[in-house]
């Protein structure tokens, strides 16, 4: 039996020392940093992720905002409201909120963003920092990932790192960041052949696909390291990662549950990128 690993418990102790820091710097430098969250359209999976950051950065006394804009918002429009918040030094980080209407360019609103307040770390100027190795923001779900790893104290360094995905959100810089720390990484996606037969050489499984339940048990080598970053509802509307989390526990020696696992970690790091930004205008 695998031990699970516990993202609400490492993202408590996360958003706690944010919490402390962002006490600290409030008293030193006279305010707290500032996280404005722009929502466009009533998406209902978007209303609750909004919601908890709002939530989550008031607990950890971080200024929130959100800003709701109509689904009939034009590009224009969306564009002059960044601008605005690129130009107010109460602003540290700024967030746009994934999807957008399919009329809003979602690369040109990344663009607009101004790199130092990216706290999703999406605009290139972040990625490609992350690619050579240069200090930027980091995307919240990989960096939580890693600092799960970091957590448990799960040996990356020389070890075959599996990622099955190969998203711009998760797979491309986790596996970036996996390089950095030395493993030997493998990308799979769709077209990969042979897919379960790269699994069973893992050693640390990265799964981001977005399929219910598609790695299998028999697929995981014994004392692998499994983190599920799926989230899917199953045929009983219950929510399941992507991976056979019954099967796989039997196997793996830590893997994340869902929810509870990687889920958590994503807005402790946002928060954490929140308070890097607003460190960083304050030349700290």
């Amino acid at each position: 039996m695998g031990n699970i690993i516990d993202g609400k418990k490492i993202s408590a102790s996360i958003k706690e020392e944010v919490k402390k820091e962002v006490e600290f710097l409030k008293e030193k430098i006279g305010r707290a940093p500032g996280l404005t969250v722009i929502l466009v359209g009533e998406d209902p999976a978007s209303q609750i992720y909004v919601k908890n950051k709002e939530k989550t950065a008031k607990e950890l006394g971080i200024n929130g905002e959100i800003i709701r804009m109509p689904r009939s918002t034009t590009q224009e429009e969306l564009l002059k409201k960044i601008d605005e918040l690129n130009n107010n030094p109460e602003v540290d980080g700024i967030l746009v909120q994934l999807p957008l209407p399919s009329h809003i360019d979602e690369f040109q609103v990344t663009l607009a963003i101004d790199p130092s307040k990216d706290v999703d770390g999406f605009h290139p100027v972040n990625m490609g920092k992350l690619l050579i190795g240069k200090p930027g923001i980091i995307p919240c779900t990989p960096y939580g990932i890693i600092k799960m790893l970091e957590y448990e104290k799960i040996e990356i360094e020389g070890k075959n790192a599996v990622i099955i995905g190969r998203s711009n959100i998760v797979g491309k810089p986790v596996s970036i960041l996996l390089l950095q720390r030395h493993a030997t990484v493998t990308i799979c996606h769709s077209r990969t052949k042979n897919l379960p037969d790269i699994v069973k050489g893992a050693d640390i499984l990265v799964a981001a696909v977005g399929k219910a339940k598609f790695v299998k048990g028999n697929w995981i080598k014994d004392g692998a390291v499994i983190i599920d970053v799926g989230i899917n509802r199953d045929e009983n509307s219950k929510l399941v990662g992507d991976v056979d989390f019954e099967e796989a526990e039997k196997k793996a020696s830590h893997i994340t549950p869902v929810p509870g696992g990687v889920g958590p970690m994503t807005i402790a790091m946002l928060m954490y990128n929140t308070l890097q930004t607003f460190k960083t205008h304050n030349s700290l």
